[in-house]
């Protein structure tokens, strides 16, 4: 795997822990398009995808109810860095090496984790600003958004990035709009 990928599944997973750890450990449990390092095949396990499914689906719900969603940002503020590190060091893992790149899984953490702090920072704006109306919007157009990165990740890394400009782009837009609006 390549930096594009790596970059784009910490980003999904800033976005929603369980959206690439679930499609990446799919690809690789079922598929030839993932091939996972040595001391890497956990992420693969029957019991392991259960489980994030599992949790997937709990987020899934969650991230839908106003205050609910909010309340699920400061849970996941921990587990959405860990699932960006864990996918980035995945990603970049060298093959044939049990060694574990602290650095790659450490930038990845920090990918995740500012992603995680700009989304749970404007989660309550949005929900403030459109009386709780916006929240199934914010939170579909977040879940396309990991999904979309995480597939375009592994599949298209060029596009990829793009992907990642576009977001940047429509992040910077909805904060120029929502201070505008606030002032």
């Amino acid at each position: 795997m390549d930096l594009a990928t790596a970059v784009s599944l910490a980003t999904a997973a800033g976005l929603n822990a369980y959206v690439p750890l679930l499609v990446f450990g799919l690809l690789a449990r079922f598929s030839d398009v993932v091939h996972l390092p040595a001391g890497w095949e956990w992420l693969a396990h029957p019991i392991l995808l259960g489980v994030v499914a599992a949790l997937l689906v709990i987020e899934f719900v969650a991230d839908k109810i106003p205050a609910v969603d909010s309340i699920n940002d400061i849970v996941q503020t921990l587990i959405r860095p860990t699932s960006g590190g864990i996918v980035f060091g995945s990603a970049t893992a060298v093959d044939g090496s049990a060694a574990i790149n602290w650095w790659a899984v450490a930038a990845g953490v920090f990918i995740a984790l500012a992603i995680h702090v700009g989304r749970a920072t404007t989660r309550p704006v949005i929900d403030a600003a459109t009386v709780g109306t916006g929240t199934i919007a914010a939170s579909a157009a977040g879940d396309a958004a990991a999904l979309s990165l995480t597939l375009a990740g592994i599949f298209a890394p060029l596009l990829a990035i793009a992907l990642l400009v576009g977001l940047a782009g429509v992040v910077w837009w909805l904060t120029s709009r929502i201070r505008s609006r606030l002032a």
